[in-house]
Order: structure tokens, then C-alpha cells, then sequence
């Protein structure tokens, strides 16, 4: 974060100092005492012999103060989410030469770096209010030269087994919450209430800075205590009950979770009285399901961005709504499109991804997204460019990473994986044999796949191919690759009826693997 921002807090602290901050579920922060944490631990911070740090912790006002005092001192922080595999987290820290971890889990990362074959140097234990916390220090990670400028990076939830860190600077963070707070009119009486783990980039730029700049209350609260688990595991009335009793004004929700919302109000749950925004991204949402949160009087503002440009991009607001659009772009973004369709976006973008060289400044950046501006200005999606997909809950998924997995077990000949804007992934499954001993062991091996993907790319149930996939019947590229609109045309009405019967049972949680039938 820029100093300008650090100083813009510090000052709201000097005109505020009483007013709440940051709550958590046992402790809360005055901006007065929030300016004082971020002194003490940013001298903390600059004491550790560390050139990266890595924050491993539930969501809490500890996280945000941690985040906010690497910020202030210009070293680069890196969030680990919880979702990432072992590999994932393991891949995260050679590839952003993290040497310093802090955690609140320290158990857990104990166990990661161990099998990874990461060295721990030296373990302190801290104590802040009433969070105690673990800083790891490691030994044999390379040093790795970030972009100039980077102090922040965020990892995708990966579109392969390693994903990608992308490097944003202060001057970028500060544009996007400037846009953000003027395009959603922040207020300070806004109670704002994070239900998306602050590791994930939007949250931690739209439900940390900006309320911070509005002089707003940010719930930071345990992500149990608001019904998550995982990266896909709800407990919807926890979600609801915590947006209740904060008396939340404003959240930040996926589309998976604004249908789980909707669900449960129009099953009789209790509705969130004081909400005025509800911003909802990370994936493409159904108008339908728009309509239906509208008729039960949600002010929900759909978005789009992405990492590289420093999340959000564009979004509807309450000047300026259309719905089947994401909005216009915010104030510091300029769009324009390729002769192919494809976003390019410029005014805040990342300087670059760890371990590639540099980019050059002020470049349009490819989003790999299909759109158009209508002529009023909103901007409109229509596709994607290449074969990822973004799951309901706003994770970017590779098919053929999923696929992989899946053929490396001898009962799999071939496999294609959907999942576009949908809660679980669905595989239609070529197996060698159709045997009541090869059912079984199909199902076998995608828990085994399931085992080693995150519980983002897993798959849930599987259709039986009519055929296997071949150039012959049009399903196949003469070097073997599958063509997925094809397959997608052939068993699109049996997927979807899948999804129809199954979502409802399955809205929050189940690891069973079954065959459709």
C-alpha cells in the first residue's frame, strides 16, 4: 500500500481515534489503536531478516494489521490461502522466495514444509491481543528478485497445479481503493462484514482498504464463524446469522454464495435488513439469479476484474446498474477490445509474475476474456479466450490439469471436465470397461485424483461416455486433443439435468464420488 494510504489512515486515526476499526470475534481495534498496532508490528517486522513475508492466518484484525505493517515498510506480502494444496502452498513459497511465514497455524505449516523439504530456521511465537501467532523463519529458499515496486502478491487459485504470483505495487492498490470507495460512496457508518477469506484479493483490497478509507467498521471475523470452510464448504446460516448480527451494510460475496443467500431467504430465513451493497464477482452470474435476489430486495452490484489488474475493474453501482452487464469501468481503468473481441485493460495492472522479467508500464493487458461496452458504457462478458473456467465460487480451474490426474489411473481412458459457473466439477469419463469392478474403480480413482487436486478443481459425479472421444466423431484433434465445444454439444443436456437434480443436495458440502445415472 502507498504511503499516501498508510498516511490517509493515520489520519483518519487522528480524527477518529474512538471509533471501531476492526472487530474480530474477541477482540476489536479503534482507528486510534489500529495506528498504534500497525507502529508496533511494522517495528517488528522491519527487526525480521526477512525479504518476503507470507501470511498464513484465519481471517481476523491481527491479519489486516499484520497486512497493513508489511505494506507501511515496503516489504513485499504474500497471502497463502488456505485452499492451495500442499503442493500449491509449497510451490508458493520457492517461487516467491518467501523465507518468512506468520501464521496461526503453525501445525499445519510444520507438516507442508517438512514434506516439501523446506528448512525452519527459527520459530517465535507472538502474542497480539488475544491472538497468538507463530513467525517462521526458513532456511534454504533462493532469493528471488520481484519487480521493482512490488509490495504485494497475490497468487491465482491456479489454472495449473502452480499458480502464478502476480506482482501489484503501491501506486496500483491505491488507484483501485480510490476508484472502489468513490464508486461504491463509502461511508463511515458502513459495516462492512468479510465472508471471503482475506487471502483472497478482493476482499482483502475492497473489505480492508477501502472501508479503512471511508472511515468504516470492517468484521473480520474466524471464516467458521461465517459458515466457510474450505474454498467451497458453506454453512449458509452461519453466513446469514454473522451479516445479522454485525448489522452488515456492505459484503462481498461469489455467485455461489449469493445463490446459497437467496436460497435460504426464500426458504424462510431471516434476510439481512441493513444491507445497501452487496458487491458479487470472482465469476459469472446467472440474470435469473439477479432477478430473484432482486425480488427479495438484495442491492446486489455484480463486478468483473481479475489479479492482474489489481481485482476489480468495472462494476455497477448504485448510479449506474444494468443488469446481464458487470458495470462500467471504475474511474483509474481504461478499456479497449482486440480485433478478436478479447478485454484489454489498462491504468492499474500488474508490473509483472514472479520469476518472468518486468512488464513494461502503461501497456493494455490481455484479460482472455470476450466482451463489448454497450452504448452506455457498461461492459458486457461473453466468453472466455482459452478452456479455463471459474467456478461459482470464483476459482480458476484447468480443465487438462483436472484431466491429468484423472487419466494417470488405469481404469480412465480419456476424461473432459466442466464446471463453468457451476459449485462441483463434472468429468464425462471414457472407462476401460463397463463392469460393475470398473465402476468401482473409476470412482476409486477420482478420489484418489480428488486427494491431490484442491477441493476447487475436484470432481463431484461423472457421466459415462457414449464413445470413446476420437478425431472419427469429431471429438478429438488429430494430435490428440479433445475438442471441448463438441463434447460439451453432445452430453450438455444430461450435465445440465445433473446439475438441476444434484445442486440443491449438494448447495454445501458432500465428498461422495458417484456416476450419474
Amino acid at each position: 500500500m502507498s504511503p499516501s494510504l498508510v498516511d490517509a489512515l493515520i489520519q483518519r486515526s487522528k480524527k477518529q481515534p474512538d471509533s471501531p476499526a476492526l472487530i474480530g470475534d474477541q477482540y476489536a481495534l479503534t482507528y486510534g489503536e489500529l495506528a498504534a498496532a500497525i507502529e508496533q508490528l511494522s517495528a517488528q517486522l522491519r527487526a525480521a531478516p526477512a525479504r518476503a513475508i507470507a501470511l498464513a492466518l484465519d481471517n481476523s484484525p491481527l491479519w489486516a494489521a499484520l497486512d497493513l505493517a508489511g505494506l507501511s515498510i515496503g516489504k513485499p506480502v504474500i497471502p497463502l490461502p488456505f485452499f492451495f494444496s500442499a503442493e500449491q502452498i509449497a510451490h508458493s513459497i520457492r517461487d516467491a522466495g518467501i523465507d518468512c511465514i506468520l501464521t496461526d497455524q503453525p501445525e499445519q505449516y510444520h507438516k507442508i514444509l517438512a514434506a516439501a523439504g523446506i528448512e525452519t530456521d527459527t520459530v517465535l511465537t507472538h502474542i497480539f491481543k488475544n491472538n497468538t501467532y507463530s513467525e517462521i523463519r526458513l532456511r534454504n529458499i533462493a532469493a528471488k528478485t520481484l519487480p521493482a515496486g512490488t509490495i504485494k502478491v497475490t497468487y491465482t487459485s491456479g489454472t495449473t497445479g502452480h499458480p502464478k504470483g502476480v506482482c501489484l505495487g503501491a501506486d496500483t492498490l491505491q488507484q483501485v481503493a480510490s476508484s472502489l470507495l468513490a464508486a461504491t460512496c463509502g461511508k463511515a457508518n458502513d459495516r462492512h462484514v468479510s465472508v471471503l477469506p482475506l487471502s483472497t484479493l478482493l476482499e482483502n483490497l475492497a473489505g480492508v482498504y477501502v472501508p479503512l478509507l471511508a472511515g468504516a467498521t470492517c468484521h473480520l471475523l474466524p471464516l467458521a464463524e461465517v459458515g466457510l470452510s474450505g474454498s467451497t464448504g458453506l454453512d449458509i446460516k452461519k453466513m446469514l446469522t454473522a451479516l445479522i448480527r454485525c448489522r452488515a451494510t456492505t459484503t462481498i460475496l461469489t455467485p455461489q454464495l449469493l445463490h446459497a443467500m437467496v436460497a435460504a431467504i426464500e426458504a424462510g430465513h431471516p434476510a439481512p435488513q441493513q444491507l445497501r451493497f452487496v458487491a458479487v464477482g470472482g465469476a459469472p452470474v446467472a440474470e435469473r439469479l439477479l432477478q430473484r435476489a432482486e425480488a427479495l430486495r438484495i442491492p446486489v452490484f455484480e463486478g468483473y476484474g481479475l489479479s492482474e489488474c489489481a481485482s476489480v475493474v468495472a462494476l455497477n453501482t448504485e448510479s449506474g446498474r444494468c443488469m446481464g452487464s458487470v458495470g462500467k469501468p471504475l474511474a483509474h481503468a481504461q478499456v479497449k477490445f482486440a480485433e478478436d473481441g478479447e478485454i484489454l485493460v489498462a491504468g492499474a495492472t500488474l508490473l509483472g509474475y514472479t520469476g518472468d522479467a518486468p512488464l513494461q508500464p502503461g501497456k493494455f493487458w490481455p484479460t482472455g476474456d470476450i466482451g463489448h461496452l454497450d452504448e452506455r458504457g457498461f461492459l458486457h462478458l461473453t466468453g472466455r479466450k482459452k478452456n479455463i473456467f471459474i467456478t461459482s465460487f470464483g476459482r480458476n480451474v484447468s480443465p487438462e490439469w483436472v484431466e491429468r490426474e484423472l487419466t494417470l489411473h488405469p481404469a480412465i481412458a480419456q476424461a473432459a471436465v466442466f464446471g463453468e459457473a457451476r459449485p462441483w466439477n463434472v468429468a464425462v469419463i471414457v472407462p476401460r470397461g463397463n463392469s460393475p469392478e470398473i465402476i468401482h474403480a473409476v470412482n476409486q480413482a477420482i478420489a484418489e485424483a480428488n486427494s491431490v487436486l484442491p477441493d476447487y478443481a475436484r470432481v463431484k459425479y461423472w457421466l459415462p461416455a457414449q464413445a470413446p472421444f476420437l478425431p472419427q466423431n469429431g471429438q478429438l484433434t488429430a494430435n490428440g486433443r479433445l475438442k471441448r465445444a463438441a463434447i460439451w454439444s453432445l452430453y450438455q443436456t444430461s450435465i445440465e439435468q445433473l446439475y438441476k437434480e444434484k445442486s440443491d443436495d449438494d448447495l454445501c458440502n458432500s465428498d461422495s464420488i458417484s456416476m450419474a445415472k
